[in-house]
């Protein structure tokens, strides 16, 4: 994409992630899409695993957010900001118990962000996906002995392709969903409903 400046850091280094984003030009639209699973059962969760996984699903989407709010307001424009959560925020997973932590904070901060931004004209939502078949996707959801159980709860019997996510964020950064707001969008074959 012509245009686009890969700025590359350790989104979980807050010093780090802010100098590398001080001198970034201006920004309309953001997706905080990253993000780590480190699984572990409740009763073995170790304090790196905890401290990443919030520093990295969390703490990153709050100063980044920061950073491009604050610059959006300097310049007097509006824009979208869309937090990438997970079906995990709303439902507990057998030893996901940081990674749902984790993303129930993010859909939470998503509406803490609507409410608070949305004054400025900064829209924030977030969309929570099930699994996606990425390349991570793929190689920890290939087992059908192992997929069998997430699938059996998903009515549409498939797991998300990248595309069918992509398309929701690219609908709730656009004028399409202007109303929109602090909402926090399923894209996950009716996983939530079972």
């Amino acid at each position: 994409c012509p245009g686009v400046e890969t700025v590359c850091v350790d989104l979980g280094d807050w010093s780090a992630t802010e100098a590398a984003l001080s001198n970034m030009g201006p920004v309309d639209l953001l997706v905080n899409n990253a993000g780590v699973a480190l699984l572990q059962p409740f009763l073995d969760v170790t304090q790196e695993a905890f401290d990443r996984s919030f520093d990295v699903n969390v703490r990153a989407a709050v100063l980044v957010s920061q950073i491009v709010a604050r610059q959006m307001m300097r310049r007097g424009v509006g824009g979208a900001i869309v937090n990438v959560s997970s079906q995990a925020s709303q439902v507990a997973l057998q030893d996901h118990a940081v990674y749902c932590s984790t993303k129930g904070a993010l859909d939470t901060l998503t509406k803490v962000m609507a409410l608070e931004l949305g004054p400025k004209k900064i829209r924030v939502n977030c969309v929570n996906p099930t699994v996606v078949m990425t390349d991570m996707g793929r190689a920890n959801w290939s087992d059908a002995q192992k997929a069998a159980p997430m699938l059996n709860r998903i009515p549409l019997g498939r797991f998300a392709e990248v595309d069918e996510v992509v398309h929701s964020i690219l609908f709730l950064l656009s004028d399409k969903s202007a109303m929109i707001t602090g909402s926090c969008l399923p894209v996950d074959g009716g996983f939530l409903v079972t």
